[in-house]
């Protein structure tokens, strides 16, 4: 199996970055041989599409899972246009991140966990393994949105939802704020296991319930994008962008930001399914809203 984690660095020993699309480095790593491919990020200094550049340069890779500290929506939708897993909220060395996703200690996430436009200036902290958010040197707490990494015991020692399973349940979901100098607080994780810790005992019934329809719903997630990505290959389909022509004013942005050249303006923009690649730069980058991306057979 092929895949991507963000680092600080080249080799296995250097950091998970928290940012996706403007990392220093994609580490592409083949789980079975550990054989390593290090690509410095072309996209790091783009003013915008930096993580729909980057997604589009995983799947042209080959991936298959992405190992990252967060992910934007504009990078998650092409990721789910690719059926290409991603995992969020990971951190320490790489090496110690691929182990945890060979082992199935990492939960992949159900959708993005930060805000468009991330990281442009900085890079707070990735929360925790327990879910905790981390603090960002300007004083703001950093939500852990997104399921958390399963390196805590989750439901208890024995049966339970971290080591038991392999699956952490934690969230984090504080957002706490700084103010002057002082060290800002962030606010506990919720959610069913907010409250399990390694030192606590047994869960109830209620709390283990909880953390099993939660872990179910992620399945059942996981399974939906597996399927969706086997009909597409199955169908020869690929994604390709449409114009609803209702909407378009011809303002000309998409053509212009379009890497590809696939794009051109007449009374409306117009998109040439045979280069498109299903990049979405041209999504994030509409103020009308009028484009999509959508499933098209090849050669059509």
């Amino acid at each position: 199996m092929k895949i991507a984690v963000t680092s600080t660095g080249s080799t296995l020993d250097d950091n998970v970055e928290a940012r996706f699309g403007r990392c220093p480095y994609f580490l592409i790593i083949d789980t079975d041989s550990m054989q390593l491919e290090a690509i410095e990020n072309p996209n790091m200094a783009l003013g915008g599409g930096a993580g729909i550049q980057s997604a589009q340069l995983m799947s042209e890779k080959g991936v298959t899972t992405v190992l990252t500290g967060n992910c934007g929506p504009n990078a998650f939708n092409v990721f789910g246009q690719a059926g290409i897993q991603v995992i969020v909220g990971v951190s320490g060395p790489v090496r110690n991140a691929v182990e945890q996703f060979k082992a199935g200690s990492l939960s992949s996430a159900s959708g993005p966990n930060v805000a468009s436009h991330f990281g442009v200036s900085a890079a707070p902290k990735i929360p925790t393994a327990t879910g905790q958010p981390g603090i960002s040197p300007t004083g703001q707490g950093v939500g852990g949105a997104g399921f958390g990494m399963g390196g805590g015991r989750g439901m208890g020692r024995g049966g339970g939802m971290g080591r038991g399973m392999g699956r952490g349940m934690g969230r984090g979901g504080g957002m706490g704020r700084g103010m002057g100098m002082a060290a800002p607080m962030a606010m506990p994780p919720t959610g069913p296991a907010a409250d399990i810790t390694e030192n606590a005992g047994p869960p109830n019934p209620e709390q283990e319930l909880a953390a099993l329809k939660q872990q179910a719903q992620i399945l059942e997630q996981q399974k939906q994008q597996l399927n969706q990505r086997i009909t597409q290959l199955e169908s020869g389909r690929k994604a390709v962008a449409i114009v609803q022509t209702d909407k378009c004013t011809a303002c000309g942005i998409c053509a212009n930001v379009c890497p590809n050249n696939a794009i051109s303006i007449d009374k409306y923009a117009v998109v040439n399914p045979k280069l498109c690649t299903g990049c979405a730069v041209c999504v994030s980058e509409c103020p009308n809203g009028a484009i999509t991306i959508t499933q098209q057979k090849i050669g059509s």
